[in-house]
């Protein structure tokens, strides 16, 4: 098979922890042709198909140049066997734009993963409120008095954008309410932006775990990515340490009533964010820990997103 992936510039890959690069080296391991492609390569002319200036990709293995292009070309999305959507976030205009040519591209015949129509309709953070029975206390707001209520109701409080990623804009407020007003006045922009609240979790010192779903099923093993040096924020992004372990009966309870839902939307490879016993971002853009749960746990977590993949043709 031909397998594209859309994703960030090759050279910016830290291959000892990208799931991307993982993905990769798998479907080279099962012979199948490897191409890559950034969004800004992708094109919609007027009466052609959507196409792209892609690359074929052979991995060589070594730590350092890492591939080698075999071959550069323009291809029509369509001519793939399977496109894989692997953009890192933000999911700005042009991660938008992008979804939209993809979604033409399927109208074609190609077969995205995860389904663009998919990624613009389930916002990673706004996507957990479909499933309240599952969640902390919540509030979407950009209403100044709607935070203060909350958090007078609630005492310690989580604040964040929207649009953040890797930990990016997290605030934490005690129950002293310090600092609130500044906080508020840096997420919402004086009332024109749109802040997340949350109930703040104890539970974060054991870790924000991060629970695969592949195909609707829940990987047997999740990514607990625990705060270090005073942080409240987990993210390996922000300093976060990766321990990896089973899931929990609580974990595989979300992931197994989540899991059919998301699958049947077109959506592939889900990563849920959950602290204790509550989940807390339904992440569909570019899910990763693949190769810290599979060096850990001995899981092969990139073996099981191919095998979904090639079941999906």
């Amino acid at each position: 098979m031909n397998i594209l992936f859309v994703a960030d510039p090759l050279p910016s890959f830290k291959i000892h922890k990208d799931t991307t690069f993982s993905m990769m080296r798998e479907a080279q391991k099962r012979g199948h042709q490897v191409v890559a492609c950034e969004m800004t390569d992708v094109r919609w002319q007027q009466g052609e198909c959507v196409s792209a200036h892609v690359h074929d990709i052979h991995l060589t293995g070594e730590a350092t140049d890492w591939f080698h292009v075999t071959a550069s070309h323009r291809a029509d999305l369509k001519d793939f066997d399977a496109v894989v959507m692997r953009k890192d976030p933000p999911f700005d205009s042009e991660y938008f734009y992008a979804t939209h040519l993809l979604s033409q591209a399927e109208r074609e015949g190609a077969k995205v993963f995860n389904s663009p129509s998919a990624l613009r309709n389930h916002p990673e953070k706004l996507a957990i409120l479909e499933f309240p029975q599952y969640i902390a206390p919540t509030l979407v707001t950009k209403n100044e008095q709607d935070i203060r209520a909350f958090h007078a109701e609630h005492g310690d409080i989580i604040l964040k954008p929207l649009d953040g990623m890797g930990g990016m804009g997290i605030f934490k407020v005690g129950a002293d309410g310090l600092n609130l007003g500044a906080i508020i006045e840096t997420l919402n922009l004086g009332g024109q932006q749109t802040v997340m609240v949350q109930k703040f979790l104890p539970g974060i010192a054991q870790g924000d775990k991060r629970v695969l779903l592949i195909a609707g099923k829940p990987v047997p093993f999740c990514l607990a990515r625990i705060p270090q040096g005073g942080e409240v924020r987990g993210n390996l992004a922000a300093g976060g340490k990766g321990v990896a372990q089973p899931i929990s009966a609580r974990d595989r309870e979300i992931a197994e009533a989540l899991g059919p839902i998301l699958f049947a939307r077109g959506l592939m490879l889900v990563g849920l964010d959950i602290i204790g016993d509550s989940l807390t971002e339904i992440n569909v853009t570019s899910p990763t820990c693949f190769q810290e749960i599979t060096d850990q746990m001995g899981c092969d977590v990139a073996a099981l997103f191919m095998d979904a993949v090639e079941a999906a043709l």
